[in-house]
């Protein structure tokens, strides 16, 4: 028996929708499909489709019954592929696609479904019109946008499918369920990107913005997302951060739309806008726009979001790694809240290197421990090692990527790479540095070649270099010569160009040592030069010497003080400026001379003795800026 696949879409004829079309049935037998205007025994189908039902019809004459035939012809569900008497069908097909029916898509033909009558032959079928062994006969029915699938498949996923799914997070480790090799782990997407979580529960760090009972938590967790800055470091969790509200968000039916202002234009912001004012208006439906280092719009570009932002036709979400306080307008800052994120601290740096370790099922190895067998998923299909690691390396990992997450996972997916790579080439019977005869393990040093540049934050440009040229200020004028020290160091190591902390220093020699050490400024001077002379890294040490000399120094801001009194004297001074005294101006000509410039001038080299004599305005006379003014 061989039934049609009625489609109710707009396109149909009406007498079709409404009478069915009339299946095929073996000789003795008729089911017709019927329309909406079908008794309650009708099947509900999904929306936009109408209701069908299997009815026997009346019999047609028959040539002659199939020897063998006794009673009822049966019919094959075309569902679950059951054979069961006509009689029964359409309450089993009821019941069938009511449990979740087949999801496929119909075939280009359509084979026949009746099975033979008891005890005679079925009908032969042509060659091309047999389905294959094992495969689904046709789909009755669509439910979304997706191809076909077999019978099996319309019950429930596949085992692995199945797996995947389950994987909480969804951060890719179903690929470790299916056997796959740590050589597959390890290349295609950074180790940072592929374990990137997608829950607030897998987020690890930024407790004190994030903890429980924190104010954003619980907005997050309620879904009411305002309008944020998130301001940190790099690899401190901005980018995973928006990434967690957009899971949460495409999951309560809001839009989440991703920018980088690194490769964004304005226009792509406007179309971006244009559409979510269209979803709202219609749809009643909300947008989030995430934009990642927002610090690189200037401000004309950043002026596009404010009547936006005011009037919650988009919810801003921004990331920088900049102040922003100097990067991002005053009147965005005021339209959004800043969420400082500080760097992830070293305990939760080993706990996201753990979890990145578990999933390329590594074997972590302690001080004391011999080599057994490996964890889990850690032996490779392309290597017959297993692979070990030891913990010295993960801590020390986990302290010299400076709080950096991406920077910690990278470097460990690096050296585990290199590792790898040089046990599968290396000879079976060869035990070198970091392999054995019975796996490869990764040390300490593989791991610190495997950062593979300076783990040191210093932004040149950005918050940190100012940062850390207030701390060295600070520190000399302290006089601690060891924190002065650091604070160079972290600059010079940080890549600082050199000539600008001699410029400082030449600056802190007037106005931190002053008149005290009227040598300073000479040191500081020379070692200007000697930096400019021969560059780095040999310059180091004259900074340094210099650093040292300024921190031993005594100090003194009488100089400093007393010429900030006299400019504020000059911005506090009322109407215009007094004239300079007669007596002291120069007297080139003869005109100037007969206008009484210079009259009265006392020259003091040729008094032996003091000369009274008055240098200030007559407004000022008697005034004495090295004495504290009061506020």
């Amino acid at each position: 028996m061989t039934f049609s696949h009625v489609s109710m879409r707009n396109q149909v004829d009406p007498k079709s929708r409404e009478l069915g079309d009339v299946a095929q049935q073996p000789r003795g037998s008729k089911a017709r499909l019927l329309g909406r205007g079908a008794g309650p025994g009708g099947l509900q189908l999904p929306k936009g489709c109408g209701r069908l039902r299997f009815l026997p019809g009346p019999r047609e004459p028959m040539e002659e019954p199939t020897e063998g035939a006794e009673g009822e012809r049966v019919v094959q569900c075309p569902v679950c592929l059951r054979e069961l008497p006509g009689a029964d069908i359409n309450a089993h097909l009821d019941r069938c696609l009511q449990a979740g029916g087949a999801e496929a898509e119909p075939p280009s033909k359509r084979p026949r479904l009746a099975a033979a009558p008891p005890g005679g032959q079925a009908e032969e079928q042509p060659e091309e019109a047999r389905p294959p062994a094992g495969s689904p006969v046709f789909s009755l029915f669509h439910k979304g946008r997706g191809g076909g699938q077999s019978p099996a498949a319309a019950g429930g996923r596949s085992g692995a499918a199945r797996d995947e799914a389950a994987v909480p997070g969804g951060h890719g480790c179903a690929a470790a369920l299916c056997g796959e090799s740590l050589a597959q782990k390890l290349e295609g997407k950074p180790l940072a990107e592929r374990l990137r979580p997608d829950t607030l529960g897998n987020y690890v760090g930024q407790e004190r913005v994030l903890g429980a009972q924190t104010l954003l938590r619980s907005l997050l967790e309620s879904h009411e997302i305002p309008s944020l800055i998130l301001w940190g470091p790099p690899g401190c969790g901005k980018t995973t951060l928006a990434h967690i509200i957009a899971n949460s968000s495409k999951k309560n039916g809001m839009r989440f739309v991703t920018l980088s202002a690194t490769s964004a234009k304005t226009n792509d912001v406007r179309d971006v806008i244009s559409q979510a004012q269209n979803e709202k208006r219609l749809f009643k439906r909300k947008t989030i726009l995430f934009i990642d280092e927002i610090h690189r719009f200037n401000k004309s570009q950043q002026d596009t979001f404010l009547p936006h932002v005011e009037c919650g036709t988009v919810t801003l979400i921004g990331a920088t790694t900049e102040n922003p306080s100097f990067q991002v307008n005053a009147a965005l800052l005021s339209r959004c809240r800043v969420i400082v994120l500080e760097k992830l601290s070293a305990e939760a740096m080993e706990a996201i290197l753990m979890r990145a370790v578990r999933f390329l099922g590594l074997q972590v190895v302690g001080q004391g421990n011999q080599l057994g067998t490996p964890a889990t998923g850690s032996s490779s299909k392309s290597s017959e090692f297993p692979v070990y690691i030891e913990e010295k390396a993960l801590n020390t990992l986990a302290y010299l990527c400076d709080g950096d997450a991406r920077t910690g996972l990278n470097g460990l997916q690096l050296a585990v790479q290199a590792r790898v790579a040089a046990g599968r080439n290396a000879p079976l019977n060869t035990s070198a540095k970091g392999g054995a005869a019975h796996g490869i393990v990764v040390t300490e040093e593989h791991v610190k070649e495997g950062l593979q540049r300076s783990h040191i934050l210093y932004d040149r440009a950005g918050e940190e270099h100012y940062n850390c040229i207030s701390a060295l200020h600070k520190s000399m004028r302290g006089s601690d010569e060891n924190a002065s020290l650091y604070w160079l160091a972290r600059m010079l190591e940080g890549g600082e160009d050199p000539l600008y902390v001699a410029r400082r220093l030449v600056r802190f020699a007037s106005e931190d040592i002053g008149l005290a050490d009227p040598l300073a400024l000479t040191q500081a001077v020379a070692a200007y030069q000697g930096c400019h002379f021969i560059g780095m890294p040999e310059c180091e040490v004259i900074l340094a010497q210099c650093v040292v000399y300024f921190a031993r120094a005594p100090k003194s801001i009488e100089v400093y003080r007393a010429y900030g009194n006299v400019k504020e004297c000059l911005r506090m001074h009322s109407g215009p400026l007094p004239p300079v005294p007669l007596h002291l101006r120069n007297a080139p000509t003869r005109l100037m001379k007969n206008l009484g410039y210079g009259k009265g001038y006392k020259y003091n080299p040729m008094y032996k003795g003091p000369v009274e004599q008055d240098y200030l305005p007559e407004e000022l006379k008697g005034t004495d800026f090295f004495k504290e003014r009061k506020t």
